[in-house]
């Protein structure tokens, strides 16, 4: 990402980001500030009147006001005086003007407490576009990922307690969880008052991490109450607002619990709904934006939520419904919520006028009856629409049908709506998922979508996977690998680049790549300006964070490189049906060949993040182990074969068949220890280091229980994992990374410490006492025996030089040697310091000089022996970064300064002095050597340790010494100038106090002349203190001098000493417990020191250097260093290891399990959820018994009702015959459902009801492309022979612009009175398909029955309306030619075309000009060469379908009627196929045209598809 150059900085805690907000809020909020008050009043208006009509009703309080409600006092001043529009009517569009807002800022409402809130005053007619950037750009609301719009009564009402607790917890856990916004009216009344108490009971609830629940309140401006607070014109910041509930009267009062308010004005004061158009196309802008995270982009989803409600919510769920917005009515809570929830179950059929009239009676009572005829009428027409389209319906039954929270009933709604809706392919399903991704609501995806209704391939959800990784969502990824996804599929170049250029912004890795970002060279010209990560950007942080003793993981690019898979498998070929031992990389310029480990390049995403979830996700991941690694083990149990079965010709070590993709699991926690804990060392902020600390233990933890697993199952193996070479993490091994991450626990293990030992007794057995060891080195010739064993058979079989060899190149051997020397050397040169110190040098002072000498040959040695190519500076700087070797060059050092003074004459003393002083510092150096010991290496830590603590005691120390020692100084003694004796009077006597040496003159006891020089003169004497040199006493204050003496003993000498002992007393306790683990922690640099050391002694340890010398710089032979503490293994021998390792890490993780599972609080939360389950699976059972019996009643209600309607025909059929009379039939009532009968709603029942037979499109209320709308029209009074009294439907014919091939516009007969139907009109076929049509006051009736609307419409002819549908298909074909099948049945695809600014595609076809045979659609995207050949085409094709098309445009007196006719290719060569594709072409460039596959899902015309599925049938193929 480019913005990785520019991202902000590290991670600050809770303190220091609220110290953040709050410096912001001073200093940046002004400029903020200062944004705002400039953007919003050019960019967002209100409205005012204009001109002051006097209307005729009174204010509330009696006041004259204007037609628009305000009084003329609160008009403009120019609007009360005399107008150009005086006399005229008050006109809203004339009379109204739009002016810049002056009411916007913050708003406080007054006595609630400082929660700050956004508000904002605009005009009705202000662009949805606008106020989505005012809210995201100015008000910094993040993007949703779903709008949850709250509906229904404005007025208070009672629900049942636990309906409303439900209903609160639900509606804010949705909001919350997936980040939604909640739109409401904002009043404090009604449901917006419930959503606004429900959003305070979450936050006073709930902690600050949480988040704030963004409730938006959209309002009308004319009636909030005490809006006048309101009003500043360069915005409130903030304003004050006042609730007032008693004094509102029929104003509403702005509910204090929402966050941010839209107040719509439209110049008029005091009526209400003016929000609603404006809400609606907000909530329509906001669905058809689209957010982007992590690579997967989804459209913003809606959902409506209805709570009781009246007339106008009942036309807000219809619009919603008609809309495609899923809708989830709350059962119980009154009025319309509880009548469409009553009819919800109910066939179309049976919702009828009397039926809605009923339920309105019983939930509406006292407003039932100012209900008229029509309005009843219009309700039940919206209800039928409303429950037909049942997949966007869902009624949340609290305690009933399972469904228990709210949350998930508004999820599975949604998730239900877009099940429904039609897409190519598996878009449907795909948007499901990413829709739950983005809610992070695995519940839902586990129940919802990973069914077996649907199986996921694991490529369809790699983007997804992708996504979940980038937002930090563990469970998601948990899932995603349950369902199949493989990392080694998964993990490419392009998703490791896409990972890591969407680092967090507080993360502190981000910040480290931008310092290696910023450190590249300068890039050309035209780049560019911010460059993009590059892996080999992340291996360089890494290698800082590793160490240097670490290769990079991700080198630089080269050209033509390619990224390959790391796979440890034999080096044998295979060809495995099924198994994959490469990645699926496309090639691609700048790739780069590098060794790629899946779950290490995630591990290391998520560790350097402090991702802990994820992190344990990825480390636990169990890599493909094939089961034919042991072709005859039929248990197959392990990475090993039991020993019941018979032996595979492959050892386990040699088994050539590849086994393994994951690698390292003890190395990767190693290495997450190690990376967490250099990035704590840099971490600002304490709760993130804490954090990062707490996850390295973690892992080490994790490395130290696989290790003990391996380590109880074979010590050999589990060493080996030690020293192993490792591919994967830099050619470096576990131990090395356990050394360099520190991690003590681990190196501490029993299994480490005896391999350690192992090494520190080389070729030796570990039980040979150290007494024989020592003896033998004094007397070699005893290794010619069976005195001391060896481990290798071959040694101890043998005698001679190579026994001795063995024995001498052990470390155990060679340290007692060197410590031999080392005392040997401390003696000759305490010998020479005190005995033979000449002023030429003696033999002995040679001898000392010459094994100095060698020491520094071996120091030397040490500093450049590099191995491993580390470099000079490197190698140097990581020696001296050894406290001891600092110790032994400053001790070096300090002799080449002695034995320079000591070679000059004149200087032979102080040379002396030099020396002395070194031998101390040699002697510190036997320190070193003892930490091996068990006994004094703990101890030796605890002293150091201890000598920390000393050194910050002296700083207090210090201040009381010195402060008390010059008060001391200045009141015994007047000027002394002598610099010696001011020390010892300042430091030397007050230390010295300290310890019971109290100074002579401090209270004139023992005050005599004869001991002080008075005038200082004599230098071995201290001056005399002040005195009267009469009487020769002291003049000094004595009484004073005795104080400060007394309080600098009280405070040295009990409070500072006592300090430092419970100082030491801490440090001991502290150390104590980890005495043992930092001992055999650094146990190991001393074995390490001497496994690699020259095995002669000094001095003879020259002759080692010179044959070094020469193998290295003479005969240029490569340095071989630590064979055992870091070995190269077999491909075959690693392999076997690393799966041999991978098996006990289960092992390891499923004791882990059982042991979580044997703690008491689990044991009660599975006891819990059992009793939980078992619960509800007796209620399930119970609903399942008395959902069966409704079911048989409902079948056999519906049995007798088919019999009925068969006796109904019968007795029709005879008396149209003319058998039998009208008297004596009997009249055979319908049959209804029982009244308390309660229905499922299933999601999974079509859209429409069997019975309901009436057109449906064709009585849409809104007519298409117009402002006209229909008559409501119940199902119940579609058919003309039923009676419809007060049915009075408009009439509409549009004025088209080809009127010479259209009937003529307007109702007037004398213009249609030419117009022939029921024939051949001229070029117009007037005839339908469906027999002769009623013709009714010059006007054809439809003969599919009323639908609410007269005239033409925007058809072409009254009348039928004749189309062509040309249906063209070919079956669907593999690469290899073969014809696709599913569930046995063979796929067709069909050409279809999308018109302009259409979401919905169609076939090509339509109405045709008169006198031509092909579609004018079908010409449109056919080249003109080609129409001849396709009229053939359609003579030959088959006709499928003739008849009436409920179309939405049809009315009372037009309709269209359609012939389709089906063109099949069955050949794939077809000629006439190879013609059409190649003359398919779109003349308008808005068209698409393109073959696709014949699905139930299809994105089609409703009455397309039932054509499309007549041809499947015809073919006998799937749809």
């Amino acid at each position: 990402m480019a913005e990785l150059g520019m991202a902000p900085h590290l991670r600050r805690s809770n303190g220091s980001v609220g110290k953040t907000r709050r410096l912001q809020q001073l200093f940046g909020n002004s400029a903020k500030q200062e944004n705002l008050s400039s953007w919003v009043p050019q960019s967002i208006k209100k409205k005012e009147c204009v001109y002051f009509v006097e209307s005729s009703k009174l204010s509330d309080a009696g006041k004259v006001v204007c037609e628009c409600g305000y009084t003329r006092q609160q008009h403009l001043e120019e609007a009360t005086r005399p107008h150009t529009l005086q006399g005229k009517d008050w006109d809203p569009k004339k009379h109204v003007q739009e002016m810049p807002t002056d009411a916007f800022g913050d708003i406080v409402f007054t006595g609630l407490g400082q929660k700050v809130g956004k508000y904002v005053r605009l005009s009705q007619d202000t662009p949805p576009s606008v106020i989505y950037h005012l809210m995201t750009q100015y008000w910094g609301l993040d993007v949703p990922n779903l709008l949850i719009s709250v509906t229904g009564g404005a007025k208070d009402f009672n629900m049942k307690p636990r309906l409303k607790s439900v209903f609160r917890r639900g509606l804010v856990k949705v909001a919350q969880t997936t980040g939604a916004w909640i739109i409401t009216g904002g009043s404090h009344a009604g449901v917006m008052k419930q959503v606004g108490e429900a959003v305070r009971d979450f936050t006073l609830s709930s902690c600050r991490d949480e988040g704030e629940v963004v409730t938006v309140g959209i309002a009308t401006w004319g009636t909030v109450h005490n809006r006048e607070g309101l009003i500043h014109p360069s915005g409130g910041f903030p304003a004050e607002y006042v609730m007032d509930e008693d004094g509102q009267g029929h104003l509403s009062c702005l509910d204090s619990n929402h966050s941010h308010f839209i107040l719509v004005d439209d110049g008029t004061h005091g009526r209400y709904g003016v929000e609603i158009p404006l809400r609606t196309k907000l909530e329509k802008f906001i669905s058809e934006q689209t957010k982007e995270r992590g690579g997967v982009a989804i459209k913003i989803p809606v959902v409506c939520v209805v709570l009781e409600g009246g007339p106008g919510t009942l036309h807000t769920i219809y619009n919603a419904i008609t809309n495609g917005t899923p809708c989830v009515v709350v059962e119980g809570s009154g009025r319309v919520a509880d009548v469409i929830a009553q009819v919800a179950g109910l066939p179309i059929s049976e919702i009828t006028i009397s039926r809605v009239q009923e339920k309105l009676s019983l939930f509406f009572q006292d407003a039932f009856e100012t209900l008229s005829e029509s309005r009843i009428v219009e309700w039940t027409k919206k209800i039928q629409d409303i429950v037909r389209r049942r997949q966007l319906l869902t009624i949340f039954r609290e305690g009933k049908d399972g469904q228990q929270d709210v949350d998930v009933a508004i999820l599975q709604a949604l998730l239900k709506a877009s099940r429904s809706h039609d897409y190519f392919g598996h878009e449907n399903w795909d948007h499901q998922l990413k829709l739950a991704v983005a809610w992070n609501r695995v519940d839902i995806a586990r129940s919802e979508i990973f069914s077996d209704e649907r199986q996921w391939k694991p490529s369809e959800l790699h983007p997804v996977m992708l996504a979940a990784l980038i937002s930090n969502k563990p469970e998601f990824v948990k899932l995603f690998l349950e369902n199949g996804v493989r990392l080694k599929e998964f993990v490419t170049w392009d998703t490791l680049l896409s990972l890591y250029q969407h680092l967090e912004p507080s993360c502190l890795f981000r910040s480290k790549l931008q310092k290696v970002l910023a450190e590249e060279p300068e890039r050309p010209a035209g780049a560019s300006p911010v460059p993009r990560v590059q892996m080999h950007h992340v291996a360089q942080v890494l290698r800082e964070l590793l160490g240097d003793f670490t290769q990079p993981l991700y080198p630089r690019p080269r050209t033509g490189d390619r990224p390959r898979l790391l796979l440890p498998v034999p080096n044998v070929k295979l060809n495995m049906q099924g198994v994959s031992l490469r990645s699926p990389h496309k090639r691609s310029s700048g790739h780069v060949a590098f060794t790629m480990d899946p779950v290490r390049d995630l591990l290391i995403w998520a560790i350097v993040q402090s991702r802990r979830e994820l992190a344990d996700i990825i480390w636990a991941q169990v890599p493909y182990v094939s089961a034919l690694a042991f072709p005859n083990c039929f248990c197959r149990v392990g990475p090993s074969p039991c020993r019941q079965c018979p032996p595979s010709p492959w050892s386990w070590e040699a088994c050539p068949l590849p086994r393994l993709v994951s690698q390292d699991c003890i190395a990767a926690a190693l290495a997450c220890s190690k990376i967490l804990k250099e990035l704590s060392k840099e971490e600002e902020d304490t709760d993130s280091l804490e954090e990062m600390l707490a996850l390295a233990d973690e892992f080490e933890h994790r490395a130290v229980g696989v290790f003990t697993e391996c380590y109880r199952k074979d010590e050999e193996r589990a060493q080996k994992l030690l020293t192993r070479v490792s591919e994967a993490w830099g050619r470096t091994t576990c131990l090395q990374l356990a050394l360099e991450a520190k991690d003590m626990k681990f190196v501490s293990h029993g299994g480490i410490q005896a391999f350690l030992t192992k090494v520190w007794w080389g070729q030796l057995c570990v039980d040979n006492g150290l007494w024989r060891v020592i003896l033998c080195m004094v007397a070699f010739p005893l290794l010619c025996t069976s005195f001391v064993s060896f481990r290798e058979k071959k040694l101890q079989a043998r005698r001679g030089m190579l026994r001795v060899r063995a024995f001498f190149s052990a470390p155990v051997v060679i340290f007692h040697l060197n410590i031999l020397s080392y005392f040997a050397f401390l003696c000759l040169f305490a010998y020479v310091l005190m005995v033979d110190f000449q002023p030429a040098p003696s033999w002995c002072e040679c001898l000392i000089y010459f094994w100095l000498f060698s020491l520094v040959c071996e120091e030397l040695r040490q500093l450049f022996y590099d191995p491993d190519e580390f470099g000079l500076m490197k190698v140097a700087l990581l020696y001296f970064s050894d406290f001891w070797n600092k110790l032994d060059v400053g001790a070096i050092l300090l002799f080449v300064a002695g034995l320079t003074c000591r070679l000059i004459p004149g200087l032979l003393y102080p040379g002396r002095i030099i020396l002395s002083l070194d031998f101390t510092m040699f002697c510190l150096r036997l320190m070193h050597i003892f930490t091996v010991s068990k006994t004094l290496g703990p101890k030796i830590i605890i002293v150091k340790r201890m000598m920390k603590d000393v050194f910050f005691f002296l700083f207090l120390l210090a201040v009381w010494v010195v402060s008390f020692g010059v008060a001391k100084q200045a009141i015994l003694i007047h000027n002394e100038s002598r610099v010696d004796w001011i020390f010892r009077g300042v430091v030397y006597q007050s230390y010295l106090t300290i310890f019971g040496q109290m100074p002579a003159y401090i209270d004139g006891v023992n005050f005599s002349l004869d001991q002080c020089s008075p005038n200082g003169t004599d230098p071995y004497k201290p001056k005399c203190p002040e005195s009267d040199a009469v009487r020769h006493e002291p003049a000094f204050p004595e009484w004073l001098t005795v104080i400060l003496l007394c309080l600098y003993l009280l405070f040295t000498n009990i409070l500072l000493l006592n300090l430092l002992i419970a100082m030491f007393n801490y440090t001991f306790q502290q150390v104590q417990e980890h005495t043992d683990q930092i001992w055999k922690f650094q146990r190991h640099d001393l074995i390490e020191e001497y496994h690699g050391r020259p095995p002669a002694p000094p001095p003879f340890i020259l002759l080692s250097h010179l044959h070094l010398f020469v193998k290295r710089v003479v005969l240029k032979m490569p340095a071989k260093r630590h064979k055992q503490l870091k070995s190269k293994l077999e491909k075959n021998e690693e392999a076997a290891l690393l799966s041999w390792e991978l098996y006990l890490k289960e092992n390891y993780l499923q004791n882990l399990q059982n042991q979580q599972k044997q703690r008491l609080e689990q044991q009660v939360q599975d006891i819990s959820e059992k009793v939980n389950a078992v619960a509800d699976l007796l209620e399930m059972e119970g609903r399942k018994r008395s959902s069966s019996l409704d079911q048989r009643l409902a079948s056999l209600e519906a049995q007798v009702a088919q019999t009925s309607r068969a006796l109904h025909w019968v007795m029709k059929a005879l008396r149209d015959s003319g058998f039998g009379s009208e008297e004596g039939v009997p009249t055979l009532a319908p049959q209804k459902a029982s009244e308390g009968r309660e229905c499922e709603l299933d999601g999974r029942q079509k859209a429409e009801d069997v019975g309901d037979g009436h057109h449906v499109n064709a009585r849409h209320l809104l007519y298409p492309h117009s402002h006209v709308t229909r008559f409501p029209v119940p199902n119940e009074k579609v058919p003309w022979e039923t009676e419809f009294l007060i049915y009075d439907p408009p009439f509409y014919t549009d004025d088209r612009k080809d009127k010479g091939w259209v009937d003529p516009a307007g109702n007037a007969l004398e213009a249609l009175a030419g117009l022939s139907y029921n024939t051949v009109d001229g070029p117009t076929d007037r005839r339908s398909f469906h027999g002769l049509y009623v013709v009714q006051d010059g006007l054809p009736l439809n003969p599919m029955g009323r639908t609410g609307l007269r005239g033409r419409g925007s058809l072409s002819r009254f009348g039928p309306n004749h189309t062509l549908q040309p249906v063209i298909t070919r079956w669907r074909r593999n690469q290899d030619g073969a014809i696709c099948r599913r569930s046995i049945r063979k796929m067709l695809e069909v050409l279809v075309v999308r018109p302009p600014l259409s979401e919905s595609w169609a076939l090509p076809g339509g109405s045709r000009e008169p006198g031509e045979m092909l579609p004018r659609k079908l010409k449109q995207v056919l080249r003109r060469e080609f129409w001849s050949s396709f009229q053939n085409l359609l003579i030959q094709g088959t006709e499928v379908y003739k008849g009436y098309v409920d179309d939405p445009r049809n009315t009372d007196n037009a309709w269209i009627e359609t012939v389709a006719v089906s063109i099949h290719f069955p050949d794939q060569s077809d000629m006439d196929l190879k013609r059409l594709n190649s003359h398919l072409h779109t003349r308008d460039p808005g068209m698409s045209v393109q073959w696709q596959v014949v699905d139930k899902r299809i994105p089609l015309y409703a009455n397309h598809k039932t054509i499309l599925q007549k041809v499947a049938a015809l073919f006998g193929a799937f749809y």
